[in-house]
């Protein structure tokens, strides 16, 4: 027998680090060739580690939620390679965990039928771990038996509910480590919130006009897809952008340079099961609504489901972030660093409202947007924002050159 130590590998892009989101593996497992051992995230990805080699796995190294350097001990395998001393006494293993507390799918006196490792992409790992879900009970629809979010949310609206427990004094706590993508999210907000000074402005746009261009649109070309309200705030943007280059921008405060873009690449705030995203529309102003639709539904799927690319996440100059029909009164969003304008999308009300002295219903939604103030003026902002109201209110200046 020898070890095979598998180190944690360069990544890419200048990666000098990883945080270990997950084990996949215990120790005392057998393995096979290029079966995953650990989920790491560096950045904004979330990767899986797989086994060079078939053996036993001997030693972890490292916690969930510890960053280890790149070329760090990572695993130690035990293979079947001749050795010329027969390796020391292993330790005992340690306690081994009811199933599915992991989310890996492996436990202890579940059968014979549960022991192939069950195909899944990391967040959906974590999601079943969230839910105390062994993904071996779990039926894959997604290709070569690949188990989806969707079938991790079945079986768990299949499952029985459990009884109800008898009402006691709620004094417990729970500790919940902040570890993987949630911890990066907090990392990347709290540098925003430190470095940049936030200028918020809120405006009231009349979408009574777009929103029955909408509805008709949907109704007559709904072949060519279903339209939301964003491709058309995407547009607007993009309009708006051509007298305003100040807010299309990317600010390097350490050399003291902006970026300024003549290309919209528009980030779109995407929430997943494991955290906030921001997937990237790359060159927003060459699609019409129904690409840029259809871009957009194809970027949060892949980013809901683990599959978006480190490309696909990196790149914006500025991002639109909305809550749909939760999206409230008034947000103050955070900053995408290093952009320096966000626009929020709150909800659409119907509300009563004066028009040529006479009182009508017309349906009022507010964009909530934030500045980097140490490069948008006041004015500045106040002439964008009224820029897209202009486009929204009146969405067939949308399609004038």
């Amino acid at each position: 027998m020898a070890r095979r130590v598998v180190k944690l590998p360069d990544i890419g892009e200048g990666t000098t680090e990883a945080e270990i989101v997950g084990w996949l593996v215990r120790v005392g497992d057998m393995v096979d060739e290029e079966e995953p051992l650990a989920e790491v995230m560096t950045d904004k990805a979330t990767v899986e580690i797989p086994s060079p080699v078939a053996g036993r796995i001997v030693a972890l190294n490292g916690k969930v939620g510890e960053k280890l350097p790149v070329g760090s001990d990572l695993v130690v395998l035990e293979t079947e390679a001749a050795a010329p001393h027969p390796p020391p006494a292993l330790p005992p293993a340690p306690p081994v965990p009811q199933a599915g507390t992991d989310g890996s799918g492996r436990g202890p006196g579940t059968g014979e039928g549960l022991a192939t490792k069950p195909l899944a992409a990391p967040a959906v790992r974590n999601r079943a771990r969230d839910l105390g879900i062994d993904l071996r009970l779990v039926h894959g629809t997604g290709p070569e038996g690949r188990i989806t979010h969707s079938d991790v949310l079945a079986y768990a609206e299949s499952r029985p509910a459990a009884p109800a427990p008898a009402k006691a004094a709620r004094d417990e706590i729970e500790d919940v480590p902040i570890t993987g993508l949630r911890r990066a999210i907090a990392e990347r907000l709290q540098e925003a919130a430190r470095r940049i000074p936030h200028f918020a402005y809120v405006e009231a746009v009349d979408v009574t006009a777009l929103e029955e261009l909408r509805e008709h649109l949907n109704k007559t070309k709904g072949a060519r897809g279903h339209l939301t309200l964003l491709p058309f705030l995407m547009r607007a943007i993009v309009n708006a952008i051509v007298e305003h280059p100040q807010v299309n921008a990317r600010f390097d405060d350490e050399a003291g340079v902006l970026h300024r873009y003549r290309a919209a690449h528009i980030g779109i705030a995407t929430q997943t099961p494991a955290g906030l995203m921001v997937p990237v529309i790359r060159n927003a102003g060459t699609l019409d609504l129904w690409q840029a639709a259809a871009e957009l539904n194809r970027l949060a799927e892949a980013a809901r489901t683990a599959k978006a690319t480190r490309e696909e996440l990196a790149g914006s100059t500025i991002t639109i972030t909305s809550l749909g029909r939760l999206g409230g009164l008034v947000s103050t969003p955070v900053i995408n660093r290093p952009e320096v304008a966000i626009v929020g999308v709150n909800r659409i009300d119907e509300q009563p409202v004066v028009r040529d002295g006479q009182i009508a219903i017309r349906k009022i939604m507010n964009l909530s947007s934030s500045f980097d103030h140490r490069i948008v003026d006041g004015w500045e902002a106040a002439s964008f924002i009224a820029k897209v109201k202009g486009y929204l209110e009146y969405p067939a200046t949308l399609f004038i050159d």
